[in-house]
Formats: structure tokens, C-alpha cells, sequence
């Protein structure tokens, strides 16, 4: 489980480098053809909404592995004695897991297939909205391999990583 969580960990981190630098690449292309040119191109802000979404949702998954990134108030669960702890970390695992199923994977599945079935395509790309939606429930399974992994860490006595 630690090989997959890392590969999967430089995998998430080489997709949202990816991800960033076409972003990037986008949005300076589109200032030059828009200022330089004098004519957008078309397809520009489309590229950038779908990338900025996949960076987000990626992302999030991808802080939600690494357990020091994601903003928490962590005041009184510190101030509990350490078994305390770990006992709040799994419960807090166990409803990331339940939310990332009913909300990304279940409702995120649900909104890829009905964008798929009915053939939305995007204006200016003409990609199927079905294929950009599918980072959530992807990200949705992310997450809950991260909480299964944490929770696992959580029962070993001999990590100090909580």
C-alpha cells in the first residue's frame, strides 16, 4: 500500500505540473493573440475553465493525500491526549471517505453519465462535458484510497506520522 500511495503521489504531482503549465501556456496565448494579434482565439478561455477545473479537483485530492496542506483548526484535537487523537483522525478518514463516495464518486458518476448520454459537447472545443466531469469521481476514489491509507496508518502503533 506505501509503493501505491507513493507512485500514485508523483503521478498526481507530474499531472498538476502538466496541468498548471498548459494553463499557463493558455492564458499567455491567449493575451498575445488578443493584444498582440487583435483577435482571441477561440478555443483559449474554454482550455482554461476545463483546466483550471481539473487542477482544483486533482489538487485537492492530491493535498487531501499529503495531510499537511489542507487547512484545518487543529487547536483542541492537539490539546487531546494521543490515543484521543488518533481515534478523532480515523473518524474525521471515515467521513472524508463517506463524503468523497456519495458526493464525488456516486453524484460526480451520475453527472458523467448523463452529460455522456446526452452527448453534451463543449462550444468551442467540442469535447464531451462527460470527459471533463470525469476528474471528480476519479478524485473521488483518490480520496478514499488516501483515507483507507491514513486510517491504515492510523491502526499502526509504530508510525508517528499523526
Amino acid at each position: 500500500m506505501q509503493t501505491t500511495y507513493k507512485i500514485l503521489n508523483k503521478t498526481i504531482e507530474g499531472m498538476l505540473v502538466l496541468i498548471f503549465s498548459l494553463l499557463v501556456l493558455d492564458v499567455v496565448w491567449q493575451v498575445i493573440s488578443r493584444y498582440v494579434v487583435g483577435q482571441s482565439s477561440s478555443f483559449t478561455e474554454e482550455f482554461a475553465r476545463f483546466s483550471l477545473i481539473w487542477l482544483t479537483v486533482l489538487g485537492a485530492a492530491y493535498i487531501n493525500g499529503q495531510r499537511e496542506g489542507h487547512l484545518s483548526m487543529d487547536f483542541l484535537l492537539t490539546k487531546l491526549p494521543q490515543k484521543r487523537q488518533h481515534k478523532r483522525n480515523k473518524v474525521i478518514q471515515i467521513f472524508m471517505a463517506i463524503f468523497a463516495l456519495g458526493v464525488m464518486v456516486i453524484g460526480g458518476g451520475n453527472l458523467v453519465y448523463i452529460t455522456l448520454k446526452l452527448g453534451q459537447l463543449s462550444p468551442a472545443l467540442l469535447v464531451p462535458l462527460g470527459f471533463v466531469y470525469a476528474i471528480v469521481p476519479i478524485c473521488g476514489l483518490i480520496i478514499i484510497f488516501f483515507s483507507i491509507y491514513h486510517i491504515k496508518i492510523t491502526f499502526n502503533p509504530n508510525h508517528n506520522e499523526y
